[in-house]
């Protein structure tokens, strides 16, 4: 318990808690609306939705022990794809070419990067470039919009709508009851005795249904923001309850030892990349259904501001460790500083200095952390 509560494991909650009571505190100070108003809350997670969905498959790739910097050009190929397309293909065929195409860019990053041998670093920093290169050339340098407003009508349906947050939240209840209850039918089956696990997520499940039931949170989410947590969800359970997740960890861990037990090195970690290529396309989809427009500069900056996310999470540069859920938190970090300054009307000027040093000040507390833990393992 002592060790979950700790800053090397849960200092981006500390984080992201005492920022939002921060930013509650000055806008009630100013006589602004309240920070947590429904409208603003719901407007953090529709802005944290395309960027976190970045920063999953970053923190995958970044726990295969590979590197990738390329998915937001990436991603602004699969949106100039989406909108190109889109009139001559239709929706559906649009958006599996834009996907197609993205998922071969991240082949063609795994496979120069394990087959090569070339430094994943140096590979994306040249895919960034080439692929921007690209969106010029296929968007001869102009914005690209759908000619066709019925074709674009049906692609924006994709993002255009709301769910209400205590739905969600009463759903999620009722999935963590049913997950009880066949653990508990299994146990009786097999084993002939119910374990407190069971119990106790059974009882999980009842509070956050009636939390849903009671209408709390009383705030609307887009559907970008369900396609995050609908990845977060499913990257999550892979990572921490298959034996994918666990052969994904040894091989960023330890490759050697990995290749040695016989895990394939080379296929747990071409297919984060190609996987990260896939995503950065539906983020591109996505992109273009909110924007109705893409430029060759789409989705610019959002892939440093998805390794910072990373990093804030707690994930290693280094590979073999690292969490989704922190991840995203981190991304919640910085969206909330980005939100908190144009709400409280602060100087643009400083938002990325304060960026900086927030991810330079959260690697500074896992390094010291992590220093401090090997230390006391050492007495």
């Amino acid at each position: 318990m002592r060790e979950a509560a700790s800053p090397a494991n849960s200092g981006v909650i500390y984080a992201l808690v005492f920022l939002v009571l921060a930013l509650t505190i000055l806008s009630d100070a100013k006589g602004l609306p309240s920070y947590l108003s429904p409208i603003n809350v719901s407007n953090v997670f529709d802005q944290v939705a395309l960027v976190g969905m970045l920063a999953v498959f970053t923190t995958v790739v970044l726990i295969s022990g590979n590197f990738d910097i390329s998915i937001a050009a990436i991603g602004g190929l699969g949106a100039a794809i989406t909108l190109l397309l889109v009139d001559e293909l239709g929706v559906a065929g649009a958006v599996l070419a834009a996907i197609a195409a993205t998922s071969a860019v991240g082949m063609f990053n795994g496979f120069c990067v394990q087959k090569l041998g070339i430094n994943a670093f140096i590979v994306t920093l040249g895919t960034l470039t080439a692929v921007r290169g690209l969106i010029l050339v296929i968007t001869d340098g102009r914005t690209v919009i759908a000619d066709d407003p019925a074709n674009y009508k049906r692609l924006e349906s994709f993002v255009d709508g709301f769910v209400p947050a205590p739905a969600l939240v009463g759903l999620i209840g009722i999935a963590l009851i049913a997950v009880s209850a066949v653990q508990y039918l299994l146990t009786r089956r097999y084993q002939g005795q119910v374990g407190q696990n069971r119990l106790l997520l059974a009882a999980s499940g009842a509070v956050v249904l009636l939390v849903g039931l009671s209408g709390f949170p009383p705030v609307r989410l887009t559907y970008s923001t369900l396609y995050l947590f609908g990845l977060v969800g499913t990257v999550w359970i892979v990572l921490r309850y298959t034996i994918v997740g666990r052969r994904l960890q040894a091989v960023g861990g330890n490759p050697e030892a990995a290749r040695l037990s016989g895990i394939s090195v080379d296929r747990y970690r071409i297919v984060p990349s190609v996987l990260n290529g896939s995503v950065a396309g539906l983020v591109g989809v996505i992109y273009s259904a909110r924007l109705g427009a893409v430029d060759p500069s789409a989705l610019h900056g959002f892939e440093l501001t998805a390794i910072a996310a990373a990093i804030l999470g707690g994930t290693s540069l280094f590979g073999g460790h690292g969490s989704v859920p922190k991840a995203i938190l981190g991304a919640l970090i910085l969206i909330v500083l980005r939100n908190g300054f144009n709400m409280l009307n602060l100087g643009s000027n400083y938002q990325q200095l304060v960026e900086g040093i927030v991810i330079v000040a959260a690697a500074a507390v896992y390094v010291i952390a992590a220093q401090s833990a090997s230390q006391g393992g050492r007495h």
